[in-house]
């Protein structure tokens, strides 16, 4: 994380949330202040160490740097939540339709894996539900990633045993379709029509989401680390957090060229339709699960990529 960026998040946290705001004693004396309390919080996620490693560093207790560090995480889905972890906007579509549509996938607008996250302090009467067999007990992380790393989607909170589908039935990500209020998207792929984006699962692209899972883990050590805490909410509060500074990281790194793309492809095109327009929420969980449309849309991407890169 770049010191702007930090100071950015310094400055508005301090200013927004009381818990961050600079206070004096009766003394007159100045308390912690808001760059000690978010060093202590952001040290935690980054290295994943407990609440007494930050003490000596920035002169904090464990009890107060543990709390600095739910309030941090509390703070930033507040204030960032809908900024740093939304929908993709119409120029967002556009950008990903396009960069899709070079890597030889018309139509994609993302890829989409699980994460497992073990949870080393499960207690006990929920073990059963949370572990596979042997296995230690985790929970599960389902996002959508670009290529430029940055998620879009994510649903933290499913029990470990649970497989890919299973999740996939119970999250979210299909949820505007579903309501009628996604944008419609048009693309052909080797010369028929689709009117549905999609996201990647088994596909060499779909590395994108697995790339962006490793940067998580790599910037911050809490995710990649069995989770010590009992508390589940809290738990969805540091993974959360962790995305949205994930997040705020990819757009301070993006570089200046790619704001300057111009995304100009006459074969994609997409419209906002009113949601009474579109077919009721049956017909377009039928649409979703059609299996005959995924088969060709599949076989439609292997002769497209194989006649546009041999």
């Amino acid at each position: 994380m770049s010191k702007p960026l930090f100071m950015r998040i310094v400055h508005c946290l301090s200013t927004e949330v009381q818990y961050f705001a600079p206070t004096e004693d009766a003394l007159g004396r100045s308390s912690l202040s808001p760059i000690q309390k978010c060093t202590a919080a952001i040290r935690q996620l980054a290295y994943g160490g407990g609440a007494d490693t930050v003490d000596e560093y920035v002169r904090l207790g464990e009890t107060t740097a543990r709390n600095c560090l739910h309030q941090f995480t509390a703070a930033i889905i507040d204030l960032f939540g809908d900024e740093y972890l939304r929908r993709p906007t119409p120029e967002d579509l556009e950008r990903l339709l396009h960069k899709g549509e070079q890597r030889g996938f018309p139509g994609m607008i993302g890829s989409i894996d699980c994460m497992h996250w073990e949870w080393k302090n499960c207690p006990t009467a929920w073990q059963g539900m949370y572990s596979r067999g042997t296995d230690k007990p985790t929970i599960v992380l389902e996002a959508v990633a670009s290529y430029d790393l940055w998620i879009w989607h994510a649903f933290f909170g499913a029990p470990g045993t649970m497989n890919d589908l299973n999740i996939l039935d119970r999250s979210p990500v299909f949820d505007d379709i579903i309501n009628g209020v996604a944008p419609e998207v048009n693309f052909h792929v080797n010369g028929r029509e689709y009117n549905l984006a999609y996201y990647l699962t088994d596909e060499s692209v779909r590395k994108d989401v697995e790339r962006a899972f490793g940067v998580l883990q790599s910037r911050f050590a809490v995710v990649k680390n069995p989770v010590r805490i009992w508390k589940k909410s809290m738990i969805a509060n540091i993974m959360r957090a962790c995305i949205i500074l994930h997040n705020m990281i990819v757009e301070d790194e993006r570089r200046t060229d790619d704001k300057d793309e111009t995304f100009q492809d006459a074969d994609i095109s997409f419209v906002v339709k009113e949601p009474t327009e579109l077919f009721n929420s049956l017909d377009h969980r039928a649409r979703v699960r059609g299996r005959p449309v995924h088969q060709q849309l599949k076989h439609d991407l292997i002769e497209h990529i194989w006649e546009k890169f041999g």
